[in-house]
C-alpha cells in the first residue's frame, strides 16, 4: 500500500485497516522473536539498543487515568520513539494487546508497552509494518502524533 492509498482511504477505514496491521504485525514479530512486553523491559531495549525498535505499541485502561508513574513512563517513552524516529501508536484494550503478544500472566500486568524490534540476525521485512508506519506518517501530518487503533475483536 502505498501513501497516496493511505490517503484515500476515510478515517474509519484507515483506522481499521491499520487495526488488522498491528494485529498482523504483533503475530508475526512475536514467531520472530522480536517482541518486547512490559514498559521496563521495553526501556531497557530502547536505552541499550535504539536501532533495534521498529515500532513501539502503549496500551492505555483505566489504570492509566489513575497511576501518574504510568503516564510519566509513557510521556518518556513517546519522547524518545519522537527523538528516535520510531512509529507509535496507542490501543485501548490492554487485554486485547497482551493475548496478541502472548504476554503471559506475569506480563500481563506490565503490558501497557511493547516494542517490535529487528531481530539479532538483520530486520524483517513485512508488508503489514509497512502500513502501519504509513498510517503513523499520515496521522503525524494531521497533527495525531500518537494515533489510537483499535484491535479487531476475535
Amino acid at each position: 500500500m502505498t501513501l497516496e492509498e493511505v490517503l484515500i482511504q476515510k478515517p474509519s477505514e484507515r483506522a481499521q485497516c491499520a487495526g488488522k496491521a498491528l494485529e498482523e504485525v504483533l503475530v508475526s514479530a512475536k514467531d520472530n522473536d522480536s517482541l518486547t512486553v512490559g514498559v521496563y523491559e521495553c526501556a531497557k531495549v530502547m536505552n541499550l539498543d535504539p536501532d533495534s525498535v521498529s515500532f513501539c505499541v502503549l496500551a492505555m485502561d483505566e489504570e492509566f487515568e489513575c497511576d501518574i508513574a504510568l503516564q510519566i513512563h509513557f510521556t518518556l517513552i513517546q519522547s524518545f520513539c519522537f527523538d528516535n524516529d520510531i512509529s507509535i501508536v496507542r490501543v485501548s484494550d490492554m487485554q486485547r494487546l497482551a493475548e496478541i503478544a502472548g504476554a503471559k500472566a506475569e506480563q500481563l500486568e506490565d503490558a501497557h508497552c511493547v516494542l517490535i524490534t529487528n531481530p539479532a540476525e538483520g530486520s524483517w521485512e513485512d508488508p503489514a509494518l509497512e502500513k502501519l508506519h504509513l498510517f503513523c506518517e499520515e496521522s503525524r501530518r494531521l497533527n495525531d502524533w500518537v494515533p489510537e487503533i483499535s484491535l479487531p475483536e476475535r
